[in-house]
């Protein structure tokens, strides 16, 4: 019988949940060398990102999370890697995913070890930039992506939890990456 860490996850390894599946999507300024297998708008992601935003709760609480993503273009594939790593003061997670986008449409999967969740993606390029559905068990929301110059602006809703939304703005610190 396997173990679960936690049946319930902390509102910051849900709102991760979010921005992972999100962020790893996000068009933005050309990368320094991204694979030649890796087109459109994932291939400009490679690197890393770091910045702020805020974690909006039902009940009028806000906090601050910090989060510093890195983004590498598989070798053999037209697939994007994240990793992720969130901290407020509710708590901190460690988020991975695996990212495809063909013809403007988006599909993937994400995962976090320290709650032990998973789940999937979908979503589609839009000239403004994204919109993506990202669900798991116990996750449902919805997320856009702004592009502007070499930062992301990223807005999440949340449904059936006690979080209202989170936005991040994060800022390109380290082109390139490596898989």
């Amino acid at each position: 019988m396997a173990c679960r860490r936690r049946r319930y996850p902390s509102p910051v390894a849900i709102a991760s949940g979010c921005f992972l599946a999100l962020m790893a999507l996000a068009q933005t300024a050309p990368a320094v060398s991204a694979p030649a297998a890796l087109t459109g708008p994932l291939a400009d992601l490679p690197g890393r990102w770091t910045g702020q935003g805020r974690l909006g709760f039902k009940d009028g609480k806000i906090e601050t999370v910090t989060c510093r993503a890195t983004y590498f273009a598989a070798d053999d594939a037209a697939e994007l890697k994240q990793t992720i790593r969130c901290a407020s003061p509710s708590g901190k997670i460690e988020l991975k995913s695996t990212l495809v986008e063909k013809d403007g449409e988006l599909t993937g999967a994400w995962s976090e070890a320290m709650y032990n969740l998973e789940g999937q993606l979908t979503g589609k390029v839009t000239p403004r930039g994204l919109v993506v559905v990202v669900k798991g068990l116990d996750l449902d929301a919805n997320m856009d992506v702004i592009v502007k110059d070499n930062r992301q602006i990223v807005e999440i809703q949340f449904h059936n939890t006690s979080l209202v939304g989170m936005t991040l703005i994060l800022n390109r610190s380290v082109a390139g990456g490596e898989s």
